[in-house]
């Protein structure tokens, strides 16, 4: 296998398996000289989204990482955005705008537009602003977890605690409620 044929790509190659050498036993891994992994390139989308500062660029920015070939992987990586934005603005004020802009940016993808819906979700419950039962109680699997190890209103816990999906989840937001309720008596 020449040098030409096979060469390390700079800034992430994509790896072949492992080939193991029949006289020597030695393992060969060849790296291809293709297109970067979709591993590099998730890596490399957080950066890009992380680095957007301002709703225009970080808008801009989501809606080119979703221009990626692999549409699992970027709605993956843009998810993984939005989860780490969304968690440090749950208790700010810009966090509506952000929402929109960001919102308006995924062009109806249906994973990531839900998990918007879904952190707008636990911000109204986290503020005290109108949120609905039913729409907890509709929430994947993620946004209920996510509500029961976070949140600090009693009212969603005991929602949760009720009636939420999973019995991880009802566990989680009943012992929630216990150890509130121990802490004020």
């Amino acid at each position: 296998m020449g040098r030409s044929e096979y060469q390390i790509r700079q800034g992430g190659p994509e790896r072949r398996p492992a080939r193991i050498d029949g006289t020597t036993g030695a393992v060969a891994v060849a790296v291809a000289v293709n297109t970067p992994s979709e591993h590099w390139r998730y890596a490399r989308h957080l950066e890009s989204l992380e680095a957007a500062s301002g709703l225009p660029a970080e808008a801009e920015a989501v809606a080119a990482v979703l221009c990626d070939p692999d549409l699992v992987m970027a709605e993956s990586a843009v998810v993984t955005h939005l989860g780490r934005r969304a968690a440090g603005l749950l208790a700010d004020e810009a966090f509506p705008a952000w929402a929109r802009a960001v919102g308006a940016a995924l062009g109806g993808r249906t994973f990531p537009a839900r998990r918007l819906r879904e952190w707008t979700l636990l911000k109204a419950v986290t503020r005290g602003e109108p949120w609905s039962a039913a729409e907890l109680l509709a929430a994947s699997d993620w946004c209920q977890g996510t509500a029961a190890r976070s949140l600090h209103a009693d009212e969603a816990l005991r929602l949760l605690a009720e009636g939420a999906r999973t019995r991880r989840v009802r566990n989680a937001a009943a012992q929630r409620l216990l150890r509130r309720a121990a802490v004020g008596a």
